[in-house]
């Protein structure tokens, strides 16, 4: 069994990573050393082999490892502890990141081949990977919020990694802003349970420990309802903000001003991942809040029909991917808010390996057609380079939700959920995401035609917008980028049946995915048990996979054999689309309107005008006071004897004057 010594070192092997890179590669051997992405690479894979550890220990253990905390700090009668919680949902996020990130570190040694910030570039990531592991097995919300927010500035880093380009250094500073707003409301949720600590305490629980809160909530008594209510909308904000959910969702297609690497990183396994998981973490507090719960599911059911209106019209394909993202987290939260607890966990797996996938697939594509993204100036590309098209159709079709592709039955547990619930708000987000994944289906092979089929339009040199392109021509990618494609592949292929499997193999229980991570009253660390899942939904798997078939194939007519005109039917609902183009204008609002309008040119304007007036005369005032009094009380030092005198005489007689008196 995995010791304590063994999780701390899957987070601080990149840790030590980055820690390396930064003081002594970069320094010493230049900004362009191979070693600082093959020191990434064997410290990310050392971190791998230990969670396969630590996964295995967690089966063999029924479900969680428990290790005592270490105290870091004590206010007041509450102890701050720094520690692990290694628990089924610990042991499979480790797995995601750690192998996906794995796959992106040797994809990016060729990708980034010749670039002039290669070691910072392998540093950041480093730092990245270690971020988001902390932010997994934290045991402590405060220990909790310190990975958080490395997290985003991890992010803020990477997005304007380029930071020469204008657009990449404005996207990393959107990111961190707005994310920021939605950590607002996590930072308000840690006060909420230092201000019911007394409560926590009483019971002899933590209200700072992860596992303590699991408890209070599953004994009662410790939180009201709507104690719990602020705290989980508090937490809930967070996930928002890092996890692209609507409003707080602009910075995400932003995002790809990033290498490529970096947007298969972030969009699969690491920044938008944990606002999934933080809601994950701390779903039994979810729970016991109808409200909340609902809020989450008509969030999640907007963002995912929402967001994928928007990729249905992107030119760009990382762009699309980017909208994608978006609308399969909100999938995920979709599930959280209809209590399908391990079906969004099981989501946000099948998600990493496809979407890390298919962003890895549109950087060889981009690779092959000399730089650009834009699909208008691809198309062909399946005749000079069919790996990267096959791992691109597999990661296609898992993203559409076809049978045996992992996101078929990923999918289909969280329609399968939202089916079966009885309340308006489920049978909302029902119809909501049914909608989206047709839309899915149909916007992935979109893409997938364009940018394969037909006839080569020129790549990044008929492309006016491209900053530089290569001239050598399409060709397939080296093998460190077709390595990864592959093996991610396979596994978007496989990971689907193996994980949910609709029968009892014996081997492989029937459902164990769901029963390893449970949570809530059934959590190992609280009283073991098992989770009660929702049984398959042969008939509605069959008829959404059938809808989504009919998405490809209008698909085909429109972008491969021409016989339906996209023109033809763009047209009569052009101010739709034009508003759809301008992604409902929400960037404009924000940019424009609130940021520069009212902003800089109100509120700025305001606050300098407190500032220089009301500020700034306060200062001046107090200082011509002292000034003026200082020169009055240098007016009492004459140098004369005598009037020292006369002033001493003067104040003894006014002391006793008062002492008559007052007597």
């Amino acid at each position: 069994m995995i010791g304590e010594l063994g999780v701390w070192l899957i987070f601080l092997l990149p840790l030590g990573s980055f820690l390396i890179i930064g003081t002594l590669i970069r320094p010493m051997l230049g900004s362009e050393s191979r070693i600082a992405g093959r020191l990434t690479i064997l410290a990310i894979a050392g971190s791998v082999a230990l969670s396969i550890w630590a996964l295995a220990s967690v089966a063999d253990n029924h479900g969680a490892v428990v290790f005592e905390p270490h105290r870091w700090l004590t206010v007041g009668n509450l102890d701050i502890n720094i520690g692990i919680v290694l628990d089924g949902l610990t042991a499979i996020m480790l797995l995601i990141v750690t192998s996906v990130s794995l796959l992106v570190q040797i994809y990016s040694t060729a990708y980034m081949k010749g670039d002039g910030g290669y070691t910072r570039y392998f540093a950041y990531m480093s730092l990245f990977t270690a971020s988001m592991i902390g932010l997994v097995i934290s045991s402590n919300v405060v220990q909790m919020f310190v990975f958080w927010e490395l997290v985003g500035a991890s992010s803020y880093l990477l997005i304007g990694f380029w930071f020469h380009k204008p657009a990449a250094t404005a996207a990393a500073k959107k990111a961190f802003i707005i994310t920021r707003i939605g950590d607002f409301g996590f930072l308000l949720a840690i006060l909420y349970l230092f201000y019911n600590a007394d409560a926590f305490l009483a019971m002899g629980l933590n209200p700072l420990d992860v596992t303590d809160i699991h408890a209070a909530v599953a004994v009662g008594g410790v939180l009201t309802t709507a104690a719990a209510g602020w705290i989980a909308g508090g937490i809930f904000a967070g996930a928002v903000g890092k996890s692209g959910q609507v409003p707080l969702h602009t910075w995400l297609p932003d995002a790809m001003e990033g290498p490529t690497p970096v947007s298969a990183l972030i969009h699969a396994a690491t920044m938008v991942a944990a606002g999934v998981f933080l809601v994950a973490r701390f779903f039994p507090v979810f729970e016991s809040s109808e409200e909340v719960m609902r809020t989450v599911a008509i969030v999640g059911g907007v963002t995912a029909i929402f967001a994928a209106t928007m990729g249905l019209v992107q030119n760009d394909i990382k762009r699309v991917l980017a909208y994608s993202t978006i609308s399969q987290l909100g999938f995920m939260m979709l599930a959280l808010g209809v209590g399908a607890y391990g079906a969004a966990i099981f989501h946000l797996f099948t998600h990493a390996f496809f979407k890390s996938l298919l962003f890895m697939g549109a950087g060889s594509v981009s690779h092959a057609a000399g730089g650009t993204f834009d699909m208008r100036y691809m198309g062909g590309l399946r005749r000079v380079m069919p790996w990267t098209w096959a791992a691109f159709l597999i990661g296609g079709l898992s993203l559409a939700g076809i049978a045996p592709m992992a996101g078929f039955w990923s999918k289909d547990e969280i329609l399968g959920a939202a089916w079966a619930g009885t309340s308006w708000d489920s049978n909302l987000v029902f119809w909501l995401g049914l909608v989206a994944a047709i839309m899915t289906a149909f916007y992935i092979f979109r893409a997938l035609f364009m940018t394969f089929e037909g006839e080569y339009r020129g790549g990044a040199a008929a492309d006016p917008n491209a900053e530089a392109h290569d001239s050598s021509g399409p060709h397939e990618s080296p093998k460190s980028i077709v390595g990864p494609l592959v093996v991610l592949a396979l596994a978007t292929a496989a990971v689907g049946w193996l994980v949910n499997p609709l029968t009892d193999f014996g081997f492989i229980p029937m459902h164990w995915f769901s029963e390893f991570i449970a949570i809530g009253p059934s959590h190992p660390l609280i009283e073991g048990g098992h989770v009660e899942v929702e049984s398959f939904n042969r008939v509605l798997a069959l008829v959404t996979s059938l809808l989504a078939v009919a998405a490809i194939w209008l698909a085909y007519l429109m972008y491969v054999s021409k016989t339906i005109s996209p023109d033809a039917v763009v047209s009569p609902v052009r101010r739709l689309y034009d508003i759809v183009v301008r992604k409902y204008y929400l960037d404009d609002l924000y940019e424009d309107v609130l940021t520069r309008n009212l902003f800089y040119s109100k509120l700025a304007f305001g606050l300098d005008w407190l500032d220089k007036n009301l500020v700034d005369g306060i200062v001046r005032t107090a200082d011509r006071a002292g000034r003026n009094v200082g020169r009055a009380m240098a007016q009492l030092q004459a140098g004369q004897l005598q009037g020292y005198g006369t002033i001493i005489s003067v104040g003894v007689l006014v002391i006793f004057g008062i002492y008559l008196v007052f007597r």
